[in-house]
Protein backbone atom coordinates (compact mmCIF):
# COMPACT_ATOMS: atom_id res chain seq x y z
CA UNK A 1 0.00 0.00 0.00
CA UNK A 2 1.42 3.41 -1.00
CA UNK A 3 1.54 6.36 1.33
CA UNK A 4 2.21 10.02 0.53
CA UNK A 5 5.76 11.25 0.88
CA UNK A 6 6.76 12.74 4.20
CA UNK A 7 6.20 16.46 4.57
CA UNK A 8 9.10 18.78 5.32
CA UNK A 9 6.90 20.23 8.07
CA UNK A 10 7.42 17.04 10.10
CA UNK A 11 7.78 17.43 13.89
CA UNK A 12 11.26 16.06 13.29
CA UNK A 13 12.26 19.60 12.35
CA UNK A 14 11.13 21.27 15.62
CA UNK A 15 14.21 20.90 17.81
CA UNK A 16 12.77 23.00 20.67
CA UNK A 17 10.52 20.11 21.68
CA UNK A 18 12.00 17.20 23.69
CA UNK A 19 13.07 14.12 21.73
CA UNK A 20 11.20 11.01 22.80
CA UNK A 21 11.11 7.26 22.29
CA UNK A 22 7.65 5.72 21.92
CA UNK A 23 7.00 2.20 23.18
CA UNK A 24 3.93 0.29 22.06
CA UNK A 25 2.56 -2.97 23.46
CA UNK A 26 -0.34 -3.99 21.23
CA UNK A 27 -2.59 -6.92 22.05
CA UNK A 28 -6.01 -8.12 21.05
CA UNK A 29 -7.77 -6.48 24.00
CA UNK A 30 -5.90 -3.19 24.22
CA UNK A 31 -2.85 -1.28 23.05
CA UNK A 32 -0.69 0.29 25.75
CA UNK A 33 1.87 2.99 24.98
CA UNK A 34 4.52 4.99 26.83
CA UNK A 35 6.91 7.81 26.01
CA UNK A 36 10.45 8.05 27.39
CA UNK A 37 13.26 10.59 27.18
CA UNK A 38 16.77 9.66 26.04
CA UNK A 39 17.71 8.92 29.67
CA UNK A 40 14.83 6.39 29.85
CA UNK A 41 12.53 8.48 32.03
CA UNK A 42 8.84 7.74 31.34
CA UNK A 43 6.99 11.01 30.73
CA UNK A 44 3.55 9.79 29.60
CA UNK A 45 1.56 6.60 29.06
CA UNK A 46 -1.92 5.46 28.16
CA UNK A 47 -4.21 2.98 26.41
CA UNK A 48 -5.73 2.68 22.95
CA UNK A 49 -7.85 0.15 21.09
CA UNK A 50 -6.52 -3.39 20.74
CA UNK A 51 -5.07 -4.54 17.43
CA UNK A 52 -3.21 -7.37 15.70
CA UNK A 53 -0.52 -7.40 13.03
CA UNK A 54 -2.72 -9.80 11.07
CA UNK A 55 -5.07 -6.89 10.40
CA UNK A 56 -2.48 -5.64 7.91
CA UNK A 57 -3.67 -8.38 5.54
CA UNK A 58 -7.04 -6.73 4.82
CA UNK A 59 -8.21 -3.27 3.75
CA UNK A 60 -10.53 -2.87 6.72
CA UNK A 61 -7.80 -4.07 9.06
CA UNK A 62 -5.32 -1.57 7.66
CA UNK A 63 -7.84 1.20 8.28
CA UNK A 64 -8.10 0.12 11.93
CA UNK A 65 -4.31 0.06 12.28
CA UNK A 66 -4.01 3.49 10.71
CA UNK A 67 -6.62 4.86 13.09
CA UNK A 68 -4.82 3.58 16.19
CA UNK A 69 -1.34 4.65 15.08
CA UNK A 70 -2.58 8.06 13.89
CA UNK A 71 -4.14 8.62 17.30
CA UNK A 72 -0.90 7.64 19.02
CA UNK A 73 1.11 9.99 16.79
CA UNK A 74 -1.22 12.86 17.63
CA UNK A 75 -1.11 12.16 21.37
CA UNK A 76 2.68 11.79 21.37
CA UNK A 77 3.11 15.13 19.58
CA UNK A 78 1.57 16.84 22.60
CA UNK A 79 4.53 15.71 24.71
CA UNK A 80 7.45 16.18 22.32
CA UNK A 81 8.96 14.84 19.12
CA UNK A 82 9.02 11.07 18.63
CA UNK A 83 12.34 10.09 17.07
CA UNK A 84 12.26 6.34 17.76
CA UNK A 85 9.40 3.84 17.91
CA UNK A 86 9.69 0.35 19.39
CA UNK A 87 6.48 -1.62 18.96
CA UNK A 88 5.54 -5.10 20.11
CA UNK A 89 2.44 -6.18 18.21
CA UNK A 90 0.57 -9.43 18.66
CA UNK A 91 0.59 -11.60 15.53
CA UNK A 92 3.75 -10.04 14.11
CA UNK A 93 6.14 -12.57 12.63
CA UNK A 94 8.60 -10.35 10.78
CA UNK A 95 6.97 -10.95 7.42
CA UNK A 96 4.56 -8.02 7.38
CA UNK A 97 6.49 -5.16 5.78
CA UNK A 98 3.31 -3.07 5.62
CA UNK A 99 3.51 -2.23 9.31
CA UNK A 100 6.95 -0.53 9.45
CA UNK A 101 6.12 1.33 6.23
CA UNK A 102 2.75 2.48 7.57
CA UNK A 103 4.23 3.59 10.88
CA UNK A 104 7.07 5.38 9.12
CA UNK A 105 4.51 7.48 7.27
CA UNK A 106 2.20 8.14 10.20
CA UNK A 107 5.00 9.08 12.62
CA UNK A 108 6.94 10.91 9.87
CA UNK A 109 10.11 8.95 10.57
CA UNK A 110 12.54 6.91 8.45
CA UNK A 111 11.84 3.19 8.62
CA UNK A 112 15.23 2.77 10.27
CA UNK A 113 13.76 4.57 13.30
CA UNK A 114 10.90 2.06 13.57
CA UNK A 115 11.39 -1.32 15.28
CA UNK A 116 8.54 -3.82 15.17
CA UNK A 117 8.54 -7.20 16.92
CA UNK A 118 5.88 -9.37 18.45
CA UNK A 119 4.52 -8.27 21.80
CA UNK A 120 5.78 -11.34 23.66
CA UNK A 121 9.44 -10.60 22.86
CA UNK A 122 9.17 -7.25 24.61
CA UNK A 123 7.35 -8.81 27.55
CA UNK A 124 10.11 -11.44 27.86
CA UNK A 125 12.93 -8.88 27.81
CA UNK A 126 11.10 -6.85 30.44
CA UNK A 127 11.36 -9.83 32.83
CA UNK A 128 14.36 -11.97 31.84
CA UNK A 129 17.76 -11.60 30.29
CA UNK A 130 18.15 -13.93 27.29
CA UNK A 131 18.70 -17.54 28.30
CA UNK A 132 17.64 -17.14 31.93
CA UNK A 133 13.97 -18.15 32.09
CA UNK A 134 10.65 -18.89 30.47
CA UNK A 135 7.74 -16.51 30.10
CA UNK A 136 4.16 -17.74 30.20
CA UNK A 137 2.07 -14.97 28.69
CA UNK A 138 -1.70 -15.30 28.91
CA UNK A 139 -3.85 -12.42 27.75
CA UNK A 140 -6.43 -12.78 25.02
CA UNK A 141 -4.27 -15.66 23.75
CA UNK A 142 -1.53 -17.75 25.34
CA UNK A 143 2.10 -18.61 24.67
CA UNK A 144 5.26 -19.81 26.41
CA UNK A 145 8.35 -17.92 25.26
CA UNK A 146 12.10 -18.32 25.57
CA UNK A 147 14.84 -16.13 24.12
CA UNK A 148 18.12 -18.02 24.22
CA UNK A 149 21.62 -16.65 24.76
CA UNK A 150 22.00 -16.05 21.02
CA UNK A 151 18.81 -14.01 20.84
CA UNK A 152 16.68 -16.65 19.12
CA UNK A 153 12.98 -16.42 19.95
CA UNK A 154 11.56 -19.87 20.75
CA UNK A 155 8.00 -20.76 21.65
CA UNK A 156 5.39 -23.25 22.66
CA UNK A 157 1.83 -22.37 21.73
CA UNK A 158 0.84 -18.92 20.55
CA UNK A 159 -0.83 -20.43 17.49
CA UNK A 160 -3.89 -18.19 17.54
CA UNK A 161 -7.47 -18.55 18.67
CA UNK A 162 -8.58 -20.60 15.66
CA UNK A 163 -6.08 -23.35 16.43
CA UNK A 164 -5.46 -23.23 20.16
CA UNK A 165 -4.45 -20.41 22.54
CA UNK A 166 -5.70 -22.63 25.38
CA UNK A 167 -5.62 -20.93 28.77
CA UNK A 168 -6.05 -17.44 27.31
CA UNK A 169 -9.03 -15.15 27.75
CA UNK A 170 -10.63 -15.99 24.40
CA UNK A 171 -10.31 -19.72 25.10
CA UNK A 172 -11.89 -19.31 28.55
CA UNK A 173 -14.81 -17.40 27.01
CA UNK A 174 -15.21 -19.96 24.23
CA UNK A 175 -15.20 -22.86 26.69
CA UNK A 176 -17.88 -21.13 28.76
CA UNK A 177 -20.11 -20.39 25.78
CA UNK A 178 -19.66 -23.91 24.46
CA UNK A 179 -20.76 -25.39 27.78
CA UNK A 180 -23.75 -23.05 28.09
CA UNK A 181 -25.17 -23.86 24.67
CA UNK A 182 -24.52 -27.59 24.93
CA UNK A 183 -26.48 -27.52 28.19
CA UNK A 184 -29.27 -25.61 26.43
CA UNK A 185 -29.34 -28.28 23.70
CA UNK A 186 -29.92 -30.95 26.31
CA UNK A 187 -32.10 -29.01 28.76
CA UNK A 188 -33.58 -25.73 27.44
CA UNK A 189 -33.57 -22.82 29.91
CA UNK A 190 -31.02 -24.56 32.14
CA UNK A 191 -29.05 -21.30 32.06
CA UNK A 192 -31.42 -19.96 34.74
CA UNK A 193 -29.58 -22.20 37.20
CA UNK A 194 -26.06 -21.18 36.09
CA UNK A 195 -24.36 -18.15 37.64
CA UNK A 196 -21.82 -18.24 34.83
CA UNK A 197 -24.49 -18.19 32.13
CA UNK A 198 -26.36 -15.34 33.85
CA UNK A 199 -23.14 -13.30 34.02
CA UNK A 200 -22.31 -13.89 30.38
CA UNK A 201 -25.81 -13.22 29.09
CA UNK A 202 -25.90 -9.98 31.08
CA UNK A 203 -22.65 -8.98 29.37
CA UNK A 204 -23.81 -9.76 25.83
CA UNK A 205 -27.28 -8.31 26.27
CA UNK A 206 -29.61 -11.30 26.12
CA UNK A 207 -30.12 -15.01 26.65
CA UNK A 208 -31.36 -16.12 23.22
CA UNK A 209 -29.08 -17.64 20.61
CA UNK A 210 -29.23 -14.55 18.39
CA UNK A 211 -27.48 -12.46 21.04
CA UNK A 212 -24.74 -15.09 21.51
CA UNK A 213 -24.32 -15.60 17.79
CA UNK A 214 -24.00 -11.88 17.07
CA UNK A 215 -21.51 -11.38 19.90
CA UNK A 216 -19.32 -14.33 19.03
CA UNK A 217 -19.25 -13.80 15.27
CA UNK A 218 -19.23 -10.01 15.08
CA UNK A 219 -17.11 -8.86 18.02
CA UNK A 220 -13.31 -8.77 18.00
CA UNK A 221 -11.39 -11.55 19.70
CA UNK A 222 -10.36 -9.02 22.34
CA UNK A 223 -13.97 -8.19 23.16
CA UNK A 224 -14.86 -11.88 23.28
CA UNK A 225 -11.88 -12.48 25.55
CA UNK A 226 -13.34 -10.02 28.06
CA UNK A 227 -16.14 -12.51 28.72
CA UNK A 228 -13.52 -14.37 30.78
CA UNK A 229 -14.18 -11.74 33.44
CA UNK A 230 -17.78 -12.97 33.67
CA UNK A 231 -16.55 -16.55 34.01
CA UNK A 232 -14.14 -15.60 36.79
CA UNK A 233 -16.82 -13.62 38.63
CA UNK A 234 -18.95 -16.78 38.76
CA UNK A 235 -16.23 -19.24 39.73
CA UNK A 236 -16.77 -19.22 43.50
CA UNK A 237 -20.45 -20.09 43.03
CA UNK A 238 -20.41 -22.09 39.80
CA UNK A 239 -18.49 -25.38 39.57
CA UNK A 240 -18.40 -25.28 35.75
CA UNK A 241 -16.79 -21.84 35.77
CA UNK A 242 -14.28 -23.01 38.37
CA UNK A 243 -13.40 -26.08 36.30
CA UNK A 244 -12.83 -23.91 33.23
CA UNK A 245 -10.38 -21.72 35.15
CA UNK A 246 -8.59 -24.76 36.56
CA UNK A 247 -8.29 -26.18 33.05
CA UNK A 248 -6.84 -22.84 31.92
CA UNK A 249 -4.11 -23.28 34.54
CA UNK A 250 -3.42 -26.82 33.33
CA UNK A 251 -3.15 -25.64 29.73
CA UNK A 252 -0.67 -22.93 30.66
CA UNK A 253 1.35 -25.52 32.58
CA UNK A 254 1.45 -27.68 29.47
CA UNK A 255 3.07 -24.82 27.53
CA UNK A 256 5.70 -24.18 30.19
CA UNK A 257 6.45 -27.87 30.57
CA UNK A 258 6.97 -28.20 26.82
CA UNK A 259 9.80 -25.66 26.97
CA UNK A 260 11.29 -27.39 30.02
CA UNK A 261 11.38 -30.66 28.08
CA UNK A 262 13.11 -28.99 25.15
CA UNK A 263 15.62 -26.69 26.87
CA UNK A 264 15.80 -27.85 30.48
CA UNK A 265 14.20 -26.53 33.67
CA UNK A 266 14.46 -22.78 34.21
CA UNK A 267 12.64 -20.21 36.35
CA UNK A 268 9.25 -19.31 34.96
CA UNK A 269 7.17 -16.13 35.09
CA UNK A 270 3.47 -15.74 34.42
CA UNK A 271 2.41 -12.47 32.85
CA UNK A 272 -0.73 -11.13 31.19
CA UNK A 273 -4.24 -10.27 32.32
CA UNK A 274 -5.46 -13.86 32.74
CA UNK A 275 -3.54 -14.24 36.02
CA UNK A 276 -5.70 -11.45 37.45
CA UNK A 277 -8.98 -13.32 36.83
CA UNK A 278 -8.88 -15.69 39.80
CA UNK A 279 -6.15 -17.16 42.08
CA UNK A 280 -7.08 -20.71 41.09
CA UNK A 281 -5.49 -20.26 37.66
CA UNK A 282 -2.03 -19.62 39.11
CA UNK A 283 -2.53 -22.27 41.81
CA UNK A 284 -3.42 -24.93 39.24
CA UNK A 285 -0.60 -23.86 36.96
CA UNK A 286 1.93 -24.15 39.76
CA UNK A 287 0.61 -27.58 40.78
CA UNK A 288 1.09 -28.97 37.26
CA UNK A 289 4.61 -27.68 36.61
CA UNK A 290 7.70 -29.83 37.22
CA UNK A 291 8.54 -29.54 40.95
CA UNK A 292 12.03 -28.20 40.27
CA UNK A 293 10.69 -25.22 38.30
CA UNK A 294 10.02 -22.02 40.23
CA UNK A 295 7.09 -19.82 39.24
CA UNK A 296 6.48 -16.18 39.96
CA UNK A 297 3.76 -13.85 38.89
CA UNK A 298 4.90 -10.79 36.98
CA UNK A 299 3.19 -7.43 36.86
CA UNK A 300 5.60 -6.19 34.22
CA UNK A 301 4.53 -3.38 31.96
CA UNK A 302 5.89 -4.15 28.48
CA UNK A 303 4.92 -0.74 27.09
CA UNK A 304 7.34 0.84 29.58
CA UNK A 305 10.00 -1.65 28.55
CA UNK A 306 9.38 -0.87 24.87
CA UNK A 307 9.63 2.86 25.60
CA UNK A 308 12.96 2.33 27.36
CA UNK A 309 14.23 0.28 24.41
CA UNK A 310 13.22 3.10 22.06
CA UNK A 311 14.93 5.59 24.38
CA UNK A 312 18.18 3.59 24.26
CA UNK A 313 18.09 3.73 20.48
CA UNK A 314 17.42 7.45 20.72
CA UNK A 315 20.37 7.97 23.06
CA UNK A 316 22.60 5.94 20.76
CA UNK A 317 21.66 8.08 17.77
CA UNK A 318 22.26 11.27 19.76
CA UNK A 319 25.70 10.07 20.91
CA UNK A 320 26.59 9.03 17.36
CA UNK A 321 25.63 12.46 16.04
CA UNK A 322 27.63 14.23 18.74
CA UNK A 323 30.72 12.10 18.06
CA UNK A 324 30.52 12.93 14.35
CA UNK A 325 30.24 16.63 15.13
Amino acid sequence: MNFPAQSSSSPLYRPTLPSLGLGIDAGGTQTRWALATHDEQIVASGNADGLSALQARSTSGIECLQHVFSSLAAIASCHGVVHQVYAGITGFGGDLLTLPHMMSHLFQLPESNITVSNDVEIAYLDIFRPGTGYLLYAGTGSIAAYIDEDGHFLRAGGRGYLLDDAGGGFWIAKEAMRHIWRAEDENPHSWHHSTMAKNIFAKIGGSDWNHSRDYIYHCSRGEIGKLALAVAAAADKDTVAMDILKNAGKELARLGTALCHRYGPKPMALSGRVQELHPVITETLRAHLPPEVSLRRSTSQPHFSAARLAARQLALSVNTTQSVL
